[in-house]
Protein backbone atom coordinates (compact mmCIF):
# COMPACT_ATOMS: atom_id res chain seq x y z
CA UNK A 1 0.00 0.00 0.00
CA UNK A 2 1.27 3.17 -1.05
CA UNK A 3 2.02 6.07 1.93
CA UNK A 4 -1.42 7.83 1.54
CA UNK A 5 -3.33 4.54 2.25
CA UNK A 6 -1.45 3.66 5.15
CA UNK A 7 -1.98 7.40 6.53
CA UNK A 8 -6.11 7.15 5.40
CA UNK A 9 -6.69 3.73 7.10
CA UNK A 10 -4.95 5.24 9.92
CA UNK A 11 -7.42 7.94 10.38
CA UNK A 12 -10.29 5.72 9.95
CA UNK A 13 -9.09 3.46 12.65
CA UNK A 14 -8.67 6.32 15.11
CA UNK A 15 -12.39 7.65 14.28
CA UNK A 16 -13.65 4.14 15.26
CA UNK A 17 -11.67 4.11 18.42
CA UNK A 18 -12.84 7.06 19.51
CA UNK A 19 -16.84 6.47 18.42
CA UNK A 20 -16.75 3.26 20.32
CA UNK A 21 -15.22 5.13 23.46
CA UNK A 22 -17.89 7.70 22.95
CA UNK A 23 -20.85 5.44 22.76
CA UNK A 24 -19.13 3.47 25.92
CA UNK A 25 -19.13 6.36 28.05
CA UNK A 26 -22.92 7.56 27.05
CA UNK A 27 -24.09 4.33 27.86
CA UNK A 28 -22.16 4.48 31.34
CA UNK A 29 -23.60 8.07 31.51
CA UNK A 30 -27.16 6.70 31.26
CA UNK A 31 -26.66 3.52 33.73
CA UNK A 32 -25.22 5.89 36.03
CA UNK A 33 -28.07 8.18 35.55
CA UNK A 34 -30.73 5.42 35.71
CA UNK A 35 -29.32 4.62 38.69
CA UNK A 36 -29.49 7.64 40.61
CA UNK A 37 -32.94 8.12 39.45
CA UNK A 38 -33.22 4.62 41.13
CA UNK A 39 -31.42 5.85 44.48
CA UNK A 40 -32.99 9.10 44.89
CA UNK A 41 -36.35 7.34 44.33
CA UNK A 42 -35.41 4.88 46.90
CA UNK A 43 -34.35 7.59 49.36
CA UNK A 44 -37.80 9.48 48.96
CA UNK A 45 -39.53 6.22 49.60
CA UNK A 46 -37.60 5.51 52.50
CA UNK A 47 -37.92 9.26 54.07
CA UNK A 48 -41.76 8.60 53.43
CA UNK A 49 -41.56 5.70 55.18
CA UNK A 50 -40.20 7.19 58.56
CA UNK A 51 -42.27 9.88 58.52
CA UNK A 52 -45.25 7.81 58.19
CA UNK A 53 -43.60 5.18 61.59
CA UNK A 54 -43.18 8.86 63.28
CA UNK A 55 -46.82 10.12 62.81
CA UNK A 56 -48.32 6.73 63.92
CA UNK A 57 -46.00 7.29 66.97
CA UNK A 58 -47.00 10.69 67.58
CA UNK A 59 -50.83 10.01 67.57
CA UNK A 60 -50.17 7.59 70.53
CA UNK A 61 -47.56 10.00 72.89
CA UNK A 62 -47.94 12.74 74.88
CA UNK A 63 -46.33 15.67 76.79
CA UNK A 64 -43.29 15.99 76.55
CA UNK A 65 -42.18 12.64 74.48
CA UNK A 66 -44.99 14.30 71.84
CA UNK A 67 -43.16 17.38 71.38
CA UNK A 68 -40.02 15.49 70.93
CA UNK A 69 -41.33 13.11 68.30
CA UNK A 70 -43.05 16.56 66.38
CA UNK A 71 -39.07 18.00 66.23
CA UNK A 72 -37.78 15.09 64.95
CA UNK A 73 -40.72 14.63 62.06
CA UNK A 74 -40.05 18.31 61.30
CA UNK A 75 -35.92 17.26 60.61
CA UNK A 76 -37.14 14.04 58.84
CA UNK A 77 -39.21 15.93 56.42
CA UNK A 78 -36.23 18.64 55.80
CA UNK A 79 -34.13 15.68 54.74
CA UNK A 80 -37.60 14.57 52.04
CA UNK A 81 -37.68 18.33 51.00
CA UNK A 82 -33.92 18.16 50.34
CA UNK A 83 -34.68 15.03 48.12
CA UNK A 84 -37.82 16.62 46.27
CA UNK A 85 -35.26 19.37 45.41
CA UNK A 86 -32.96 18.05 43.54
CA UNK A 87 -35.90 15.61 41.79
CA UNK A 88 -37.95 18.65 40.70
CA UNK A 89 -34.76 20.61 39.32
CA UNK A 90 -33.23 16.98 37.67
CA UNK A 91 -36.96 15.74 36.50
CA UNK A 92 -35.30 12.31 37.69
CA UNK A 93 -39.21 11.11 39.31
CA UNK A 94 -42.21 11.32 37.01
CA UNK A 95 -44.58 14.51 37.14
CA UNK A 96 -47.22 12.52 38.34
CA UNK A 97 -45.27 11.54 41.16
CA UNK A 98 -43.36 14.48 42.41
CA UNK A 99 -47.02 16.52 42.41
CA UNK A 100 -48.35 14.06 44.53
CA UNK A 101 -45.13 14.52 46.82
CA UNK A 102 -45.59 18.50 46.95
CA UNK A 103 -49.43 17.78 47.35
CA UNK A 104 -48.25 16.27 50.74
CA UNK A 105 -45.81 18.61 51.43
CA UNK A 106 -48.65 21.42 51.22
CA UNK A 107 -50.60 19.17 53.69
CA UNK A 108 -48.06 18.84 56.09
CA UNK A 109 -46.67 22.57 55.87
CA UNK A 110 -50.64 23.23 56.97
CA UNK A 111 -50.62 20.97 59.49
CA UNK A 112 -46.72 22.10 61.00
CA UNK A 113 -48.02 25.74 60.97
CA UNK A 114 -51.14 24.58 63.00
CA UNK A 115 -49.25 23.06 65.65
CA UNK A 116 -46.67 25.33 66.13
CA UNK A 117 -48.81 28.46 66.38
CA UNK A 118 -50.38 26.41 69.28
CA UNK A 119 -46.98 25.90 70.62
CA UNK A 120 -45.58 29.53 69.91
CA UNK A 121 -48.93 30.61 71.73
CA UNK A 122 -48.59 28.70 74.33
CA UNK A 123 -45.21 29.61 74.96
CA UNK A 124 -46.02 32.91 74.80
CA UNK A 125 -48.35 32.14 78.19
CA UNK A 126 -45.59 30.57 80.22
CA UNK A 127 -43.48 33.56 79.36
CA UNK A 128 -45.73 35.94 80.59
CA UNK A 129 -46.53 34.45 83.47
CA UNK A 130 -42.75 33.07 84.24
CA UNK A 131 -40.02 34.76 86.11
CA UNK A 132 -37.00 36.87 84.11
CA UNK A 133 -34.97 33.70 85.74
CA UNK A 134 -37.37 30.99 84.17
CA UNK A 135 -37.48 33.36 80.88
CA UNK A 136 -34.30 32.75 79.99
CA UNK A 137 -34.71 29.13 79.84
CA UNK A 138 -37.95 29.55 77.92
CA UNK A 139 -36.13 31.64 75.30
CA UNK A 140 -34.75 28.78 74.06
CA UNK A 141 -37.27 26.90 73.34
CA UNK A 142 -39.42 29.35 71.71
CA UNK A 143 -36.10 30.60 69.58
CA UNK A 144 -36.15 27.43 68.17
CA UNK A 145 -40.16 27.01 67.39
CA UNK A 146 -39.90 30.11 65.51
CA UNK A 147 -37.20 29.01 63.88
CA UNK A 148 -39.40 26.09 62.57
CA UNK A 149 -42.14 28.50 61.83
CA UNK A 150 -40.51 30.63 60.25
CA UNK A 151 -38.93 27.12 57.76
CA UNK A 152 -42.46 26.30 57.35
CA UNK A 153 -43.61 29.70 55.73
CA UNK A 154 -40.74 29.55 53.50
CA UNK A 155 -41.20 25.61 52.41
CA UNK A 156 -45.27 26.62 51.51
CA UNK A 157 -43.34 29.14 49.14
CA UNK A 158 -41.43 26.61 47.98
CA UNK A 159 -44.14 24.30 47.00
CA UNK A 160 -45.58 26.64 45.24
CA UNK A 161 -42.71 27.44 43.07
CA UNK A 162 -42.24 23.70 42.35
CA UNK A 163 -45.80 23.39 41.82
CA UNK A 164 -45.14 26.17 39.07
CA UNK A 165 -42.04 24.79 37.12
CA UNK A 166 -44.37 21.41 37.12
CA UNK A 167 -46.51 23.28 35.03
CA UNK A 168 -49.65 23.41 38.08
CA UNK A 169 -51.76 26.41 38.17
CA UNK A 170 -51.58 27.68 41.82
CA UNK A 171 -52.60 31.37 41.15
CA UNK A 172 -55.10 30.64 43.76
CA UNK A 173 -52.66 29.31 46.12
CA UNK A 174 -50.07 32.22 45.70
CA UNK A 175 -52.67 34.62 46.47
CA UNK A 176 -53.51 33.16 49.75
CA UNK A 177 -50.19 32.73 50.33
CA UNK A 178 -49.38 36.56 49.98
CA UNK A 179 -52.22 37.12 51.52
CA UNK A 180 -50.38 35.13 54.77
CA UNK A 181 -47.03 36.65 54.47
CA UNK A 182 -48.28 39.86 54.92
CA UNK A 183 -50.49 39.45 57.77
CA UNK A 184 -47.21 37.73 58.95
CA UNK A 185 -45.22 40.39 58.66
CA UNK A 186 -47.48 43.09 60.42
CA UNK A 187 -47.48 40.55 63.66
CA UNK A 188 -43.85 40.67 63.58
CA UNK A 189 -43.39 44.40 63.01
CA UNK A 190 -45.91 45.00 65.86
CA UNK A 191 -43.63 42.91 68.36
CA UNK A 192 -40.84 44.42 67.31
CA UNK A 193 -42.16 47.35 67.83
CA UNK A 194 -43.57 46.95 71.28
CA UNK A 195 -40.03 44.89 72.25
CA UNK A 196 -38.39 48.09 71.15
CA UNK A 197 -40.68 50.54 73.23
CA UNK A 198 -40.25 48.18 76.01
CA UNK A 199 -36.43 48.63 76.34
CA UNK A 200 -36.63 52.21 75.71
CA UNK A 201 -39.20 52.31 78.93
CA UNK A 202 -36.79 49.87 80.91
CA UNK A 203 -33.66 51.94 80.07
CA UNK A 204 -35.35 55.42 81.72
CA UNK A 205 -36.36 52.95 84.52
CA UNK A 206 -32.90 52.12 85.18
CA UNK A 207 -31.59 55.50 85.18
CA UNK A 208 -33.82 56.28 87.94
CA UNK A 209 -34.09 53.19 90.11
CA UNK A 210 -32.13 52.98 93.02
CA UNK A 211 -29.53 50.44 93.27
CA UNK A 212 -31.39 47.40 94.58
CA UNK A 213 -34.15 47.50 91.70
CA UNK A 214 -31.31 47.89 88.78
CA UNK A 215 -30.58 43.96 88.86
CA UNK A 216 -33.91 42.95 88.38
CA UNK A 217 -34.43 45.41 85.57
CA UNK A 218 -31.35 44.70 84.06
CA UNK A 219 -32.56 40.83 84.02
CA UNK A 220 -35.72 42.25 81.85
CA UNK A 221 -33.95 44.00 79.53
CA UNK A 222 -32.14 41.22 78.36
CA UNK A 223 -35.38 39.14 78.26
CA UNK A 224 -36.35 42.09 75.86
CA UNK A 225 -33.64 42.14 74.04
CA UNK A 226 -33.64 38.47 73.68
CA UNK A 227 -37.38 38.47 72.41
CA UNK A 228 -36.93 41.43 70.14
CA UNK A 229 -34.06 39.92 68.61
CA UNK A 230 -35.95 36.35 67.81
CA UNK A 231 -38.87 38.92 66.19
CA UNK A 232 -36.10 40.41 64.46
CA UNK A 233 -35.01 37.24 62.50
CA UNK A 234 -38.43 36.33 61.64
CA UNK A 235 -39.13 39.56 60.33
CA UNK A 236 -35.95 39.72 58.27
CA UNK A 237 -36.65 35.79 56.64
CA UNK A 238 -40.31 37.28 55.89
CA UNK A 239 -38.93 40.10 54.16
CA UNK A 240 -36.98 37.56 51.73
CA UNK A 241 -40.13 35.82 50.96
CA UNK A 242 -41.97 39.17 50.82
CA UNK A 243 -39.06 40.65 48.37
CA UNK A 244 -39.87 37.20 45.81
CA UNK A 245 -43.72 38.04 46.17
CA UNK A 246 -43.19 41.18 45.32
CA UNK A 247 -44.87 42.96 48.20
CA UNK A 248 -44.10 46.31 49.47
CA UNK A 249 -41.17 45.88 52.57
CA UNK A 250 -39.67 49.54 52.44
CA UNK A 251 -41.46 50.04 55.89
CA UNK A 252 -40.46 46.87 57.20
CA UNK A 253 -36.58 47.54 56.06
CA UNK A 254 -36.77 50.87 57.46
CA UNK A 255 -37.74 49.28 60.69
CA UNK A 256 -34.85 46.60 60.63
CA UNK A 257 -32.60 49.43 59.82
CA UNK A 258 -33.63 51.40 63.08
CA UNK A 259 -33.91 48.46 65.43
CA UNK A 260 -30.60 47.01 64.05
CA UNK A 261 -28.60 49.83 62.76
CA UNK A 262 -27.39 47.53 60.20
CA UNK A 263 -26.42 48.80 56.50
CA UNK A 264 -27.67 46.46 54.33
CA UNK A 265 -28.03 46.87 49.73
CA UNK A 266 -31.81 46.94 50.38
CA UNK A 267 -31.03 50.44 51.88
CA UNK A 268 -30.12 51.78 48.59
CA UNK A 269 -33.70 51.11 47.27
CA UNK A 270 -35.19 54.33 46.78
CA UNK A 271 -38.68 53.29 48.41
CA UNK A 272 -36.45 52.61 51.42
CA UNK A 273 -34.72 55.71 51.43
CA UNK A 274 -37.68 57.94 50.88
CA UNK A 275 -39.69 55.13 54.48
CA UNK A 276 -37.06 56.40 56.20
CA UNK A 277 -36.55 60.05 55.60
CA UNK A 278 -40.33 60.04 56.05
CA UNK A 279 -40.32 58.59 59.39
CA UNK A 280 -38.28 60.31 60.72
CA UNK A 281 -39.51 63.34 59.53
CA UNK A 282 -43.01 62.45 60.55
CA UNK A 283 -41.61 61.58 64.27
CA UNK A 284 -39.95 65.00 64.07
CA UNK A 285 -43.11 67.04 63.28
CA UNK A 286 -45.30 64.61 66.07
CA UNK A 287 -42.78 65.60 68.40
CA UNK A 288 -42.79 69.46 67.33
CA UNK A 289 -46.61 68.75 67.43
CA UNK A 290 -46.57 66.98 70.85
CA UNK A 291 -43.79 68.64 72.38
CA UNK A 292 -43.20 72.40 71.30
CA UNK A 293 -45.71 73.73 73.47
CA UNK A 294 -44.67 72.85 76.75
CA UNK A 295 -40.98 72.91 75.78
CA UNK A 296 -41.71 76.69 74.83
CA UNK A 297 -43.70 77.26 77.79
CA UNK A 298 -40.79 75.73 79.87
CA UNK A 299 -38.31 77.41 78.73
CA UNK A 300 -40.58 80.46 78.98
CA UNK A 301 -40.75 80.30 82.70
CA UNK A 302 -37.09 79.89 83.13
CA UNK A 303 -36.37 82.59 81.06
CA UNK A 304 -38.68 84.40 83.65
CA UNK A 305 -37.42 82.72 86.29
CA UNK A 306 -33.45 84.04 85.24
CA UNK A 307 -34.82 87.25 85.06
CA UNK A 308 -36.88 87.44 87.96
CA UNK A 309 -33.53 86.36 90.06
CA UNK A 310 -31.45 88.87 88.60
CA UNK A 311 -33.88 91.36 89.93
CA UNK A 312 -34.35 90.14 93.20
CA UNK A 313 -30.58 89.30 93.42
CA UNK A 314 -30.24 93.41 92.64
CA UNK A 315 -32.75 94.08 95.26
CA UNK A 316 -31.54 91.91 97.78
CA UNK A 317 -27.74 93.12 97.14
CA UNK A 318 -29.24 96.81 97.70
CA UNK A 319 -30.93 96.02 100.97
CA UNK A 320 -28.30 93.64 102.67
CA UNK A 321 -25.60 96.73 101.58
CA UNK A 322 -27.99 99.66 103.05
CA UNK A 323 -27.88 97.76 106.45
CA UNK A 324 -24.28 96.42 106.81
CA UNK A 325 -23.10 100.23 106.15
CA UNK A 326 -24.75 101.42 109.58
CA UNK A 327 -22.70 102.21 112.12
CA UNK A 328 -24.86 100.80 115.14
CA UNK A 329 -23.45 97.11 112.84
CA UNK A 330 -19.77 98.14 112.89
CA UNK A 331 -18.84 95.76 110.26
CA UNK A 332 -15.58 95.79 108.16
CA UNK A 333 -15.13 96.24 104.35
CA UNK A 334 -14.75 93.11 104.09
CA UNK A 335 -17.43 91.48 106.03
CA UNK A 336 -19.62 93.99 104.42
CA UNK A 337 -18.25 93.01 100.93
CA UNK A 338 -18.97 89.29 102.35
CA UNK A 339 -22.56 89.58 103.04
CA UNK A 340 -23.42 91.84 99.86
CA UNK A 341 -21.78 89.39 97.36
CA UNK A 342 -23.35 85.85 99.48
CA UNK A 343 -26.54 87.23 99.30
CA UNK A 344 -26.77 88.09 95.67
CA UNK A 345 -24.84 84.63 94.95
CA UNK A 346 -27.50 82.61 97.06
CA UNK A 347 -30.73 84.66 95.16
CA UNK A 348 -28.71 83.00 92.21
CA UNK A 349 -28.32 79.85 92.84
CA UNK A 350 -31.82 79.38 94.23
CA UNK A 351 -33.27 80.56 91.44
CA UNK A 352 -31.12 78.71 88.95
CA UNK A 353 -32.05 75.46 90.72
CA UNK A 354 -35.59 76.47 90.67
CA UNK A 355 -35.37 77.84 87.03
CA UNK A 356 -33.87 74.01 86.25
CA UNK A 357 -36.64 72.13 87.96
CA UNK A 358 -39.04 74.16 85.93
CA UNK A 359 -37.47 72.25 82.73
CA UNK A 360 -37.74 68.63 83.97
CA UNK A 361 -34.27 68.63 85.04
CA UNK A 362 -33.23 66.66 87.97
CA UNK A 363 -31.48 67.96 90.56
CA UNK A 364 -30.37 65.24 92.48
CA UNK A 365 -27.75 64.12 90.64
CA UNK A 366 -26.45 67.11 89.82
CA UNK A 367 -26.42 68.11 93.62
CA UNK A 368 -24.68 64.84 94.07
CA UNK A 369 -21.96 66.06 91.74
CA UNK A 370 -21.28 69.59 92.77
CA UNK A 371 -20.95 67.42 96.18
CA UNK A 372 -18.27 65.16 94.77
CA UNK A 373 -16.58 68.14 92.80
CA UNK A 374 -16.10 69.84 95.96
CA UNK A 375 -14.61 67.02 97.49
CA UNK A 376 -12.26 67.02 94.50
CA UNK A 377 -11.70 70.63 94.20
CA UNK A 378 -11.11 70.52 98.35
CA UNK A 379 -8.25 68.25 97.96
CA UNK A 380 -6.63 69.98 94.73
CA UNK A 381 -6.94 73.57 96.53
CA UNK A 382 -5.48 72.78 99.91
CA UNK A 383 -3.49 76.02 100.40
CA UNK A 384 -6.40 77.96 98.67
CA UNK A 385 -8.95 76.63 101.30
CA UNK A 386 -6.23 77.51 104.41
CA UNK A 387 -6.48 80.97 102.80
CA UNK A 388 -9.95 81.03 102.60
CA UNK A 389 -10.07 79.92 106.18
CA UNK A 390 -7.76 82.69 107.28
CA UNK A 391 -9.87 84.92 105.66
CA UNK A 392 -12.56 84.11 107.80
CA UNK A 393 -10.63 84.95 110.48
CA UNK A 394 -10.11 87.70 109.61
CA UNK A 395 -13.25 88.50 108.36
CA UNK A 396 -14.30 87.78 111.90
CA UNK A 397 -12.17 89.40 114.49
CA UNK A 398 -11.42 92.05 111.96
CA UNK A 399 -7.84 93.10 113.18
CA UNK A 400 -7.44 95.54 110.57
CA UNK A 401 -9.85 97.51 107.61
CA UNK A 402 -9.55 98.32 104.28
CA UNK A 403 -7.92 102.38 104.46
CA UNK A 404 -5.55 101.21 107.85
CA UNK A 405 -2.29 101.68 107.57
CA UNK A 406 -0.73 97.94 109.15
CA UNK A 407 2.40 95.97 109.38
CA UNK A 408 1.16 92.58 108.37
CA UNK A 409 2.36 89.65 106.52
CA UNK A 410 6.18 91.08 106.88
CA UNK A 411 5.01 94.43 104.96
CA UNK A 412 4.41 97.95 106.11
CA UNK A 413 1.83 100.13 104.16
CA UNK A 414 -2.22 100.76 103.47
CA UNK A 415 -5.07 98.35 103.26
CA UNK A 416 -6.39 98.94 99.70
CA UNK A 417 -8.24 95.88 99.30
CA UNK A 418 -9.34 92.71 101.27
CA UNK A 419 -11.25 89.63 99.86
CA UNK A 420 -11.17 85.93 101.55
CA UNK A 421 -8.35 84.65 99.89
CA UNK A 422 -5.74 87.29 99.97
CA UNK A 423 -4.96 91.47 100.90
CA UNK A 424 -3.92 94.01 98.95
CA UNK A 425 -1.44 96.43 100.53
CA UNK A 426 -0.11 99.31 98.93
CA UNK A 427 3.30 100.74 100.18
CA UNK A 428 4.62 103.82 101.56
CA UNK A 429 6.37 104.20 98.32
CA UNK A 430 3.46 103.23 95.94
CA UNK A 431 4.04 99.49 95.60
CA UNK A 432 1.14 96.75 95.08
CA UNK A 433 1.76 94.00 97.65
CA UNK A 434 -0.79 90.46 97.66
CA UNK A 435 -0.23 88.76 100.70
CA UNK A 436 -2.26 85.78 100.92
CA UNK A 437 -4.46 85.86 104.12
CA UNK A 438 -3.44 82.38 105.74
CA UNK A 439 0.43 84.19 106.12
CA UNK A 440 -1.53 87.04 107.45
CA UNK A 441 -3.19 85.40 109.59
CA UNK A 442 -0.01 83.38 110.82
CA UNK A 443 2.16 86.49 111.81
CA UNK A 444 2.53 89.29 114.07
CA UNK A 445 -0.46 92.28 112.63
CA UNK A 446 0.31 95.52 113.87
CA UNK A 447 -2.41 98.35 112.87
CA UNK A 448 -1.26 101.52 112.84
CA UNK A 449 -4.40 103.45 112.22
CA UNK A 450 -6.95 101.01 114.10
CA UNK A 451 -7.33 103.62 117.22
CA UNK A 452 -8.58 107.26 116.60
CA UNK A 453 -5.68 108.91 118.89
CA UNK A 454 -2.06 108.32 119.07
CA UNK A 455 0.88 109.14 121.10
CA UNK A 456 3.94 110.55 119.07
CA UNK A 457 6.73 109.39 121.36
CA UNK A 458 9.86 111.96 120.45
CA UNK A 459 12.92 112.10 122.49
CA UNK A 460 15.19 115.32 122.70
CA UNK A 461 18.50 115.68 124.17
CA UNK A 462 20.33 118.75 125.87
CA UNK A 463 24.03 119.36 126.65
CA UNK A 464 25.16 118.91 130.46
CA UNK A 465 26.12 122.50 130.63
CA UNK A 466 23.04 123.86 129.29
CA UNK A 467 19.99 125.39 131.41
CA UNK A 468 17.35 122.10 132.02
CA UNK A 469 14.29 124.37 133.24
CA UNK A 470 14.91 126.74 129.99
CA UNK A 471 15.17 123.38 127.73
CA UNK A 472 12.25 121.83 129.36
CA UNK A 473 9.96 125.44 129.03
CA UNK A 474 11.15 125.65 125.69
CA UNK A 475 10.15 121.93 124.36
CA UNK A 476 6.92 122.71 126.78
CA UNK A 477 5.78 125.55 124.38
CA UNK A 478 6.70 124.02 121.46
CA UNK A 479 4.03 121.18 122.03
CA UNK A 480 1.26 123.01 123.73
CA UNK A 481 1.12 125.48 120.71
CA UNK A 482 0.58 123.27 117.97
CA UNK A 483 -3.02 123.27 116.45
CA UNK A 484 -2.76 119.35 116.20
CA UNK A 485 -1.81 118.58 120.00
CA UNK A 486 -4.75 117.57 121.57
CA UNK A 487 -5.54 119.07 125.21
CA UNK A 488 -6.68 115.89 126.55
CA UNK A 489 -4.98 113.55 127.38
CA UNK A 490 -1.91 116.41 128.72
CA UNK A 491 0.94 116.04 126.59
CA UNK A 492 3.94 114.74 128.76
CA UNK A 493 7.22 116.30 128.98
CA UNK A 494 9.60 114.68 131.24
CA UNK A 495 13.70 114.05 132.16
CA UNK A 496 13.99 110.87 130.58
CA UNK A 497 17.51 109.73 131.01
CA UNK A 498 20.81 111.09 131.69
CA UNK A 499 22.80 109.97 128.80
CA UNK A 500 26.51 108.87 128.26
CA UNK A 501 26.36 112.73 126.21
CA UNK A 502 23.03 114.00 126.89
CA UNK A 503 20.49 114.59 128.84
CA UNK A 504 17.85 113.41 127.35
CA UNK A 505 13.55 114.89 127.00
CA UNK A 506 10.79 112.48 126.23
CA UNK A 507 8.30 114.60 124.40
CA UNK A 508 4.77 112.60 124.02
CA UNK A 509 1.71 114.53 123.02
CA UNK A 510 -1.83 112.65 121.82
CA UNK A 511 -2.79 113.70 118.50
CA UNK A 512 -5.50 112.65 115.93
CA UNK A 513 -4.18 109.59 114.12
CA UNK A 514 -4.74 111.11 110.86
CA UNK A 515 -2.30 114.21 112.09
CA UNK A 516 0.60 111.70 113.92
CA UNK A 517 3.47 112.23 111.02
CA UNK A 518 2.23 115.81 110.56
CA UNK A 519 2.91 116.53 114.75
CA UNK A 520 5.72 114.41 114.38
CA UNK A 521 7.68 116.41 111.47
CA UNK A 522 6.82 119.98 112.97
CA UNK A 523 7.74 119.71 116.28
CA UNK A 524 11.06 118.17 115.62
CA UNK A 525 11.83 120.57 112.99
CA UNK A 526 10.38 123.40 115.69
CA UNK A 527 12.95 122.05 118.62
CA UNK A 528 15.87 122.23 116.66
CA UNK A 529 15.55 126.12 115.34
CA UNK A 530 14.22 127.34 118.91
CA UNK A 531 17.53 125.43 120.75
CA UNK A 532 19.46 126.83 118.20
CA UNK A 533 17.76 130.15 118.71
CA UNK A 534 18.16 129.85 122.69
CA UNK A 535 22.09 128.84 122.57
CA UNK A 536 20.80 125.19 123.59
CA UNK A 537 22.82 122.54 122.26
CA UNK A 538 21.71 119.29 121.06
CA UNK A 539 25.16 117.32 121.66
CA UNK A 540 26.44 114.18 119.81
CA UNK A 541 28.57 111.46 120.98
CA UNK A 542 31.79 112.27 121.82
CA UNK A 543 35.21 111.30 123.62
CA UNK A 544 37.89 112.90 125.05
CA UNK A 545 41.39 111.53 124.72
CA UNK A 546 44.28 112.48 127.31
CA UNK A 547 47.63 112.60 126.30
CA UNK A 548 50.38 112.16 129.23
CA UNK A 549 54.14 112.83 128.09
CA UNK A 550 56.33 110.91 130.02
CA UNK A 551 59.53 112.50 130.25
CA UNK A 552 62.62 109.54 130.08
CA UNK A 553 65.54 109.56 132.43
CA UNK A 554 68.57 110.52 130.59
Amino acid sequence: MDVLSRRLMRIFAQGVVVTLALLISLNVQAAEEGAAVSAQQQAIEQINKDLKELSDTLTSSSGDEKDALQLKLFQKNEELRAELHAAVNRRSIPTESLIAQIKMQQNYSSGAATYLEGRIKALNAQLDSASNEQRLTLLNDYQELQHYFDNIIESRWQNIAWLKVLGVDETAAEAQYRDVVAKRMRLMSASVEYFKQQISVVGRQLSVSPESEKAALQLNQLVIKQRMNIAVDSLASLIAIADKLGLDTSEYKRLLFEVTGSITQDLLEGKVIFSIVSHWSDNLWNWVANNAPQHILQLFVFALIILATKMLARLVRKLVSKTVVSKNLKLSHLMQDFFIGMSGNIVWVIGILVALSQIGLNLAPVLTGFGIAGVIIGFALQDTLSNFAAGMMLLIYRPFDVGDFVFAGGVDGKVSHMSLVNTTIKTFDNQIIIIPNGKIWGDVIKNVTHERLRRVDMVFGIGYGDDLLKAESILTDIVTEHPAVLRTPEPNIRVHTLNTSSVDFIVRPWVKTDDYWDVYWDVTKEVKLRFDREGISIPFPQQDVHLHMVKENE
